[in-house]
């Protein structure tokens, strides 16, 4: 093996994946790259070969690995999280690795995910499992740029499986050389400036996205469809942006009101811990998504709007506004950096040119309802103490509006 050759960590759970583990590494090994097996078993065995232990990673977590096979297995799943991502992480930092592939089940993939989650973005991640295949990917990958390869079938190896793992190890093999080519080069890049983005916002997002980069910006936009908000977060706190025009805040109202495109508690927090400027917009706030045909029943005597085959709008209230005002200061009010709050009074999204309906279609009234929408100012200019807010008689999707946020950013970057 060449001193320079990659050296790529094998997630595995030795009592249950043995055959598979001894596979991979050695599709790794035929492809120049070394693998560095972590074996995350959560019971005790005898089988040998990895080069971190699952006993010393229960160490690590804090516990004997006997202690850690009494528990329930997602309790014993959690812990080893704890003590397995902290080894991985301080492998990565240390530049002992270039790349991390994981081969495991349901379980495997609640270990193994969760530790890469906690690794650089763009650092080589892989993920070789039948839950591939499943809508719960979006739970695995979340906010990373985990590849995922399902396996067709379960992991039992056969002419398919293995076939579908030696993909997996070249292309991990591959990622890992690009890493470390990349790693090795000094790179004068433009400062990255991080835009939340909606469909009915693209008016606005393209005018920014344009100031922006006259400016000599790159730009990167997030779907604020719940894992877009968690990217902007995960990126923001790991140094990547040098700004936010947070424009499009709705996954707030989905947290709020329990809807389909919630981003978790985390949104609004990462940016403001990292001390970066931060413009912030209650960009379509004034709406909950809902997928067609499974609002909860509670809500069914609200306004709607359905917005295409499968996303149900439901109208945000003023009491919810209110709250959402106090939970976007809440957050801010945290910030170590530079906060302006951009309030356009003519509407916070496109939708206010639309009619409401009831649940069943017919129209309601009007999606205009600048008397809600003012609930949100009232509250966040009675609870924001840090940074500061400014009033727009202007619609979000102004190029008016759209500027002004640039200028503002550009204000709080300094020269």
């Amino acid at each position: 093996m060449s001193p320079s050759a990659p050296k790529i960590a094998v997630l595995v759970t030795l009592d249950s994946k043995d055959d598979a583990a001894q596979h991979m590494c050695q599709v790794l090994r035929n492809a120049g790259t070394e693998p560095w097996l972590m074996d995350l078993s959560l019971r005790p065995h005898d089988k040998a070969g990895a080069q971190i232990g699952a006993d010393e990673l229960a160490r690590a977590s804090g516990v004997s690995w006997d202690d850690l096979a009494q528990m329930e297995r997602s309790e014993a799943a959690e812990t080893m999280i704890r003590g397995a991502t902290q080894a991985l992480k301080d492998a990565v930092d240390a530049g002992r690795l270039s790349g991390v592939i994981g081969v495991g089940g349901a379980n495997g993939s609640t270990v193994f995910c969760a530790m890469m989650r906690a690794l650089p973005a763009l650092f080589p991640k892989v993920m070789v499992t039948p839950v591939a295949a499943t809508a719960a990917v979006q739970w695995y990958v979340a906010e990373s740029d985990i590849a995922m390869y399902p396996t067709i079938g379960d992991i039992v190896l056969n002419r398919i499986t293995k076939a579908v793992m030696e993909n997996a190890a070249h292309a991990v093999a591959g990622m890992a050389r690009a890493w470390q080519g990349r790693r090795g080069r000094t790179q004068d890049n433009p400062p990255l400036i991080g835009v939340s983005s909606f469909g009915n916002l693209q008016k606005s997002v393209d005018r920014i996205t344009e100031g922006l980069e006259s400016r000599g910006f790159e730009v990167m936009h997030f779907h604020a469809s719940g894992p877009g908000g968690k990217a902007l977060e995960n990126l923001a706190g790991q140094g990547e942006l040098a700004g936010v025009i947070d424009l499009t805040t709705s996954e707030l109202t989905d947290l709020l009101t329990g809807g389909v495109y919630s981003a978790g508690d985390g949104r609004l927090r990462s940016a403001g811990a990292a001390g970066i400027a931060q413009v912030v917009v209650p960009g379509a706030l004034d709406h909950t998504n809902w997928w067609v045909g499974e609002c909860p029943e509670r809500y069914k005597g609200r306004e709607f709007y359905q917005y295409n085959v499968e996303i149900l709008l439901m109208r945000t209230n003023a009491e919810e506004m209110a709250a959402l005002g106090a939970m976007m200061a809440e957050r801010l009010n945290d910030a170590k950096g530079p906060v302006t709050v951009m309030i356009p009074t003519q509407g916070f999204s496109q939708h206010v040119i639309r009619e409401t309906q009831d649940i069943d279609g017919h129209t309601v009234g009007s999606w205009h309802q600048p008397e809600t929408d003012q609930a949100f100012t009232q509250s966040i200019r009675r609870h924001l103490t840090h940074g500061r807010i400014e009033e727009l008689d202007l619609h979000i999707n102004d190029h008016e509006f759209a500027d002004a946020c640039v200028s503002e950013l550009m204000t709080s970057l300094g020269p």
